[in-house]
C-alpha cells in the first residue's frame, strides 16, 4: 500500500522513540495485569497454574523483565488488589481519525475519566460504541523477529496450513502473518513448532483498520500520534489502534 501521508519523515524520527517507549511500557503493563489476574484465579505457582505458566512464557519472550513478572505474581496475593476488568473505548482524534483504546483496569471510573481527559486534551472527542469499531476487524497478527531467516514460501506453507489468512512481506525483511481471531493460537503453535521466531512486541490479537485515514493534515497527523502516546502512558490503557497507517509503511 502506498504512503498515505507525505513529508513527515523528520518529524516521525524525532517522535518515534517516545512512541516506541510508550508502547513497550503499555505492553509490560498489560502482561503485568494478566499475570495478576491469572495468579489470583489459579494460584501463584506456575507449576500448578498452566495458564499462568503460559502467560509468563509469553511475557518472557516479549522481553518483560523478570523482576516485573515476579512483582506482579506477589501482587496477586495482596488482599487489597482488586480484580481487573477489560475495557474498550472509541474516540475520534484530530482530523476525525478513528481510535480504539483497550485495556485492563481495577477501577472502571478512573479508567473512563483518564481516557476521556487524554482524548479531550489531545484535541479529540469520545465516540459512541460502534461508531468507530465498524471500521476495524479483530485479527491475529504474527510478525517474524528481525533477522529471522525463513523463506516466504516456507512460512506461507506452515502458516496457511495452520489456518492463517495471509502472509505479507515487509520492507525491513520481516514477514507478517494475519490470522482470524479464532485461529491465532493454532497458527502461533505451528510457527513455534517450525522453529520460526516471532517479534513478540508486534504479535498478538489486535484491531486492524479496514479503512485508513487518507486526508489528514500534517498538523492533525502529529496531534494524533501525540494523543496516541499520551493514551498509552495511562495506567489502564494497554493498546491503542488508529486509522493512521503504520509508520513503517509510510516511509
Amino acid at each position: 500500500m502506498p504512503p498515505i501521508l507525505m513529508g513527515r519523515r523528520s518529524a516521525k524520527i524525532a517522535t518515534r522513540k517516545g512512541a516506541a517507549d510508550a508502547k513497550k511500557a503499555a505492553l509490560y503493563g498489560k502482561y503485568g495485569k494478566l499475570i495478576v489476574t491469572l495468579a489470583k484465579e489459579g494460584g501463584p505457582s506456575p507449576n500448578a497454574n498452566t495458564q499462568l505458566r503460559d502467560i509468563i512464557a509469553q511475557a518472557t519472550r516479549a522481553g518483560v523483565p523478570k523482576d516485573i513478572i515476579e512483582r506482579n505474581i506477589k501482587r496477586a496475593s495482596d488482599s487489597k488488589q482488586a480484580d481487573y476488568s477489560e475495557t474498550s473505548y472509541e474516540a475520534y482524534g484530530p482530523g476525525g481519525v478513528g481510535f480504539i483504546i483497550e485495556g485492563l483496569t481495577d477501577n472502571l471510573n478512573r479508567s473512563a475519566a483518564d481516557v476521556r481527559s487524554a482524548v479531550t486534551k489531545g484535541g479529540g472527542k469520545m465516540a459512541t460504541a460502534g461508531a468507530v469499531a465498524f471500521n476495524f476487524k479483530n485479527v491475529g497478527q504474527l510478525m517474524t523477529a528481525p533477522g529471522e531467516e525463513v523463506s516466504e514460501d516456507d512460512l506461507f506453507d506452515v502458516a496457511i496450513e495452520a489456518g492463517a489468512e495471509d502472509v505479507i512481506s515487509n520492507a525491513d525483511g520481516t514477514f507478517t502473518v494475519l490470522t482470524p481471531k479464532e485461529e491465532f493460537g493454532a497458527v502461533r503453535n505451528a510457527l513455534d513448532g517450525a522453529g520460526i521466531k516471532m517479534n513478540e512486541e508486534k504479535s498478538g490479537l489486535q484491531m486492524m483498520p479496514m479503512l485508513f485515514a487518507t486526508d489528514v493534515s500534517d498538523e492533525d497527523y502529529e496531534s494524533c500520534r501525540d494523543m496516541e502516546e499520551k493514551l498509552l502512558a495511562l495506567e489502564d490503557v494497554d493498546a491503542v489502534y488508529t486509522q493512521l497507517e503504520d509508520e513503517e509503511a509510510e516511509e
